[in-house]
């Protein structure tokens, strides 16, 4: 998994029950907009997320409508799973950083 792939599955993660789109997730993620919906599509792909589109007056709101994304139960158990052992894997290298190089 990337770090802008982890960074977006955080988001949802964080907020497991909430709806989320794009540009709050840019900027809780500070990644620019066309690096987030290839995520969000690939994530709805895999069924982690499911979307909607908000139900609003788009003259009422005064901006479109939004895209809505929410993290499905498969997401949630999954997403987790994966933020699991990237920790572990984090933790691991924290730990035994491998063979150093020693300078003759």
């Amino acid at each position: 998994m990337t770090g802008p792939t982890r960074a977006v599955l955080d988001v949802f993660l964080a907020a497991s029950d909430a709806d989320h789109y794009g540009l709050a997730i840019g900027t809780a993620t500070r990644l620019p907009s066309g690096t987030i919906h290839p995520i969000l599509a690939r994530l709805e792909g895999l069924g982690w997320l499911s979307s909607t589109w908000e139900v609003v007056d788009p003259a009422d709101a005064g901006r479109p409508r939004r895209r809505l994304y929410r993290l499905t139960g498969a997401g949630l158990v999954e997403g987790r799973a994966v933020a699991a052992a990237a920790d572990v894997r984090r933790a691991r290298l924290a730990r035994d950083p491998g063979p150093s190089v020693v300078q003759p």
